[in-house]
């Protein structure tokens, strides 16, 4: 009796399970397929009886929660449904991918098999095992990105529910969605399950300091309240008299981020000021506007707070890799602590929490294809990685995860396309990035018309021209500067396959002269000359002969012959070749600068000594050299430059899209530039001499002006100088910064 209650309870619990993913599905946007999604119920049901979880519930709950998952929070339809419901039945009963197929059609039966051989983990026994399993997990993405998608589903519903496993259970998983499950949730736009797999992870792992930050998340809450609906109350004025239709959230920052950042940052929770943020949500009257209609809210909302100059993000014509978009701005509230205000439509916060998950609901719009472009070239480098037989497993692995969370920057071609490049990269990381051939023979590259080396780290707006040599060659020494996984496996690979070569020339090199000296080559003659040289394998005996790093000499030979072995040999070791200098290429003639009709307007705009003079500089923002800077033409078809950064700028971009250009600083440093910088400190004697010594004798620049006035012994200055860029700004920036009892020093 007893046990007919529990399989009772068992089977209403179940029923209730279905019943709420069926709930979930009808009313979602998808055709309601409820009767497929209720075969593969049943059959899963069927398959999985009699077997329990570790936390002791029915095995099918499991399926389930996947499932509803895959629904609710990724918003997937009717066959990833099915696929999910039915993702263990191949593995752990005796079906077979057919049976699957026969009853569910090829669609099903193929996510389930990418599934089925992708289980059991990511890391195995052995490193083999652990890069055999990553590279079935990332092929599995080019056939059906489906199968990731409910992969990730699977793994959160596993983090959930992984108080059932032992510690030592807790942390492997932990770790191994820490590793790779949070940067694959992160690289397809999964910004609420990635947090949560992060947050889930870091619960498990640290267990104690996750308790910690959030008890004191939940002890500070009543302030962040208060902070939030002061803050907010002004902005909700704003925008209802705007007649916008929105909604206002807070987003708290996670215990994990903050974790993460007091470790970063070596600071304490006190001290980190960004745990609030503010995002708003908007419906736009049309699609078409929704872009402009960021922007009006953002020229509203700084018309109430004082907008961070530097901490304007602009993710809305071109979007993040993953798909984000949205326009972030920083403002300072009435209560003196800056907040972070998010500003996206509701398409793009769905976009933003579902990532690609979501596109199949938005594929007729242009930016979402262009998204989902993005995703199949990055599964592409991945597929090209993959195609390399011998990767070094933690390498591959450390490589891959480095690019799953990269930041990225935007470089544009000789042509002014827009290529997207992980932060940091370099001009040889872009050259592989463009075409194999172009990285094997690169021998520098031109980033805005001026010769740079290979190892030139980009920065967001560079365009970048690479300068071949088919007489050039892939050098071990690239592997020291590339930051991209694509890079780093073309690089290793151009070396193993040179490396294969020169072992064979070698060896047949060895063979010929030992026999021709009588000497036979076996394995302890070779044994022999390898100790003599340090070495510690054949091949890397042969590919030094190849190299000529070793000598075909009589010292050689007597080795060979088992003579002299006390005395290793001092033989001189193999440096790579220089490559073969270039002479400096003259940067590009400027291109045409009269706004006409006929005016490409999509075209980039390159600001030199010559052309500078024709375009109008305003008082608002001062741009100079290394500013990212914008042109707006105006009513005398003139350009005006402004920083992107500055509030008026950012009032025309909402206004008049269609006549701002890009625009880029190609200056060689001759022409000097109006800057003015703001000091702040405490009084004393020598302040003004300690300051002008810095400036004028330390680094040799010019002050055109210098206004300071005391009060209670506090004093505030002005500073007038002429630069030739941004850098030369900061540097003096930073030694000021060295001056005794000088508190603030502020560039305006």
């Amino acid at each position: 009796m007893a046990e007919q209650e529990i399989k009772s309870k068992d089977d209403q619990l179940v029923d209730e399970a279905f019943q709420h993913l069926v709930d979930t599905y009808l009313a979602s946007k998808h055709r309601k397929k409820v009767d497929i999604i209720t075969k593969a119920f049943n059959f899963a049901r069927q398959a999985h009886k009699g077997v329990k979880r570790l936390s002791g519930e029915p095995y099918i709950m499991h399926p389930i929660a996947v499932a509803q998952i895959a629904s609710e929070e990724m918003g997937l339809g009717s066959t990833s449904i099915c696929a999910a419901l039915l993702h263990d039945v191949v593995e752990d009963t005796d079906y077979t991918v057919e049976d699957i197929e026969n009853l569910f059609g090829s669609k099903v039966a193929q996510i389930v098999d990418g599934l089925t051989k992708i289980s059991g983990g990511i890391f195995g026994e052995h490193a083999s095992e652990q890069a055999e399993n990553f590279k079935k997990l990332l092929l599995t993405m080019s056939d059906d990105i489906r199968v990731i998608l409910i992969k990730i589903c699977d793994r959160l519903h596993n983090m959930r529910t992984l108080d059932a496993q032992p510690a030592s259970k807790q942390y492997k998983i932990a770790g191994e969605t820490l590793y790779l499950y949070a940067p694959l949730a992160n690289r397809l736009g999964l910004n609420k399950i990635k947090t949560e797999l992060e947050n889930l992870s870091f619960k498990f792992e640290h267990p104690e300091t996750y308790d910690a930050i959030t008890r004191k998340l939940s002890i500070s809450q009543d302030d962040r309240e208060k902070l939030f609906d002061l803050f907010t109350a002004p902005i909700r004025e704003a925008l209802d008299a705007l007649g916008i239709k929105y909604y206002i959230k807070a987003r708290i920052k996670s215990p994990y981020s903050i974790w993460n950042k007091m470790q970063t940052k070596h600071v304490t929770f006190e001290e980190i000021y960004d745990i609030l943020a503010v995002r708003i949500i908007f419906t736009p009257k049309t699609r078409e506007e929704e872009i402009n209609e960021c922007f009006k809210i953002y020229v509203a909302i700084s018309q109430l707070y004082k907008a961070h100059p530097d901490r304007l993000r602009d993710w809305l014509n071109h979007p993040k890799a993953n798909g984000y978009q949205a326009l972030h701005v920083t403002l300072m509230s009435k209560q003196g602590r800056w907040i972070e205000v998010q500003i996206r439509s509701d398409r793009m916060d769905e976009l933003a929490e579902q990532g690609f998950a979501a596109h199949w609901k938005y594929k007729e719009g242009k930016g979402e294809a262009n998204e989902e472009g993005e995703l199949n070239n990055w599964i592409g480098t991945i597929k090209e990685i993959l195609d390399d037989p011998q990767p070094d497993a933690m390498d591959f692995l450390d490589a891959i995860k480095l690019n799953l969370y990269a930041s990225e920057i935007f470089v544009f071609t000789p042509k002014g396309e827009i290529i997207t490049m992980p932060a940091g990269c370099t001009a040889l990381d872009f050259a592989f990035q463009i075409h194999t051939f172009l990285g094997t023979h690169c021998i520098g590259a031109k980033v805005n018309h001026k010769l740079v080396p290979l190892s030139h780290k980009l920065q967001g707006g560079d365009q970048v021209e690479i300068l071949t040599s088919k007489s050039q060659k892939v050098q071990p020494n690239w592997e020291d500067f590339v930051t991209t996984a694509k890079a780093r496996s073309k690089i290793q690979a151009a070396l193993r396959r040179e490396a294969r070569e020169q072992q064979k020339e070698g060896e047949t090199m060895l063979a010929d002269w030992l026999k021709e000296k009588e000497v036979e080559m076996t394995t302890s003659v070779l044994d022999r000359l390898c100790e003599a040289n340090e070495l510690s394998k054949h091949e890397s005996l042969f590919i030094e002969i190849a190299r000529k790093g070793i000598a075909l000499d009589d010292k050689l030979l007597n080795t060979a012959r088992g003579k002299g072995l006390k005395k290793k040999g001092n033989w001189r070791k193999y440096v790579p070749f220089l490559k073969s200098e270039k002479k400096k290429e003259e940067p590009a003639e400027e291109g045409n600068l009269i706004i006409s009709k006929d005016f490409n307007r999509k075209s980039t705009i390159y600001i030199t000594e010559e052309n500078i003079s024709t375009y109008n500089f305003p008082t608002c923002c001062h741009p100079i050299p290394g500013d990212d800077v914008l042109g707006f033409i105006d009513t005398n078809k003139q350009v005006v430059i402004h920083k992107r950064s500055c509030s008026v700028a950012n009032v025309l971009k909402s206004s008049y899209g269609d006549r701002i250009l890009d625009v880029r600083w190609d200056m060689l440093h001759d022409t000097l530039f109006d800057a003015t910088i703001e000091i702040r400190g405490i009084d004393r004697k020598g302040m003004l001499h300690d300051v002008a010594e810095v400036i004028s004798n330390e680094m040799d620049i010019y002050i055109s002006s210098l206004k300071v006035s005391s009060h209670e012994d506090i004093f505030d200055g002005t500073i007038e100088l002429k630069v030739h860029n941004r850098d030369e700004l900061n540097a003096i920036i930073n030694n000021l910064k060295k001056v005794e009892k000088l508190q603030e020093v502020i560039s305006l």
